[in-house]
């Protein structure tokens, strides 16, 4: 059976949410398969080199029997890298238990310099298993943010109209009728963060719901107590961002 690899690798901060939600149930659809999403937050261009050098080796695929003979250099210190880094790929192309067993080892010791891409390794394993003794399609789904569960993470950020600070009464506000309104879709805010005229915000949001209508409800329900929330917004699943790159999107937006 087919095993599916989805990867949400947006190149741009500003997220077209409603076509990359529809794309994303489309191909849900088509699969008919169950999901996996990739808990952990690893790097947009880490997932796209190791997704690239993955589908090559299985373009050319050596013995298993060479690879596991070779996987043991992965535990010593002077091996190079990039040969890591190929083994664990090759490693994860291989549906077996011992070749999970191994890239588990790889990702308990928790070595910095291998550490995202052994947890890639690992979870492109577990799909290959998973498909190969349940027969079933399975697609794994990885963003910048990660998730939990059959929840993906989501970066968002509101700016304020008027003033310079957000007040408690305004701060109040906004995390209550986020909350209420993420809860109502079974959307899980994790941190609420204001600095000066922006709100950001870390939300688990499930595949099915449509983020921006979540989202323009929350805002419209904060506009009820004063009309202080621009209506335009920033959601990215793509990494974290900072202060100046929030103030940098608003202000490409003229506000």
């Amino acid at each position: 059976m087919l095993k599916k690899n989805l990867s949400l690798l947006q190149k741009k901060i500003k997220m077209k949410e409603d076509n990359i939600y529809q794309k994303l149930k489309d191909i849900l659809v088509e699969m008919g398969g169950d999901f996996s999403i990739l808990e952990e937050q690893v790097d947009i261009n880490l997932q796209v080199e190791f997704f690239e050098l993955v589908n090559e080796l299985s373009e050319n695929k050596r013995e298993e029997k060479v690879v596991f003979e070779e996987a043991n250099t992965l535990f010593n210190p002077e091996t190079e890298i990039e040969k890591k880094k190929k083994l664990l790929a090759e490693l994860s192309t291989i549906d077996k238990p011992e070749s999970y067993r191994m890239i588990e080892k790889v990702v308990n010791t928790k070595d910095d310099e291998i550490y995202s891409w052994s947890v890639l390794a690992l979870q492109h394993c577990r799909i290959g298993l998973e498909t190969s003794l349940l027969d079933e399609n399975q697609i794994f789904i990885s963003t910048g943010l990660g998730g939990k569960g059959e929840k993906l993470r989501y970066f968002i950020a509101c700016k304020l109209k008027t003033g310079e600070y957000f007040s408690d009464t305004q701060k109040k506000v906004v995390q209550t009728e986020f909350e209420d309104i993420f809860e109502k879709n079974n959307c899980r805010i994790e941190k609420v963060t204001f600095v000066e005229k922006y709100v950001s915000i870390i939300a688990l949001i499930p595949i099915e719901v449509s983020i921006g209508n979540v989202i323009k409800s929350s805002i419209a329900e904060c506009n009820q107590y004063g009309d202080f929330l621009y209506q335009q917004y920033l959601i990215t699943n793509v990494k974290m961002l900072d202060y100046p790159e929030i103030k940098k999107f608003f202000k490409d937006k003229g506000l």
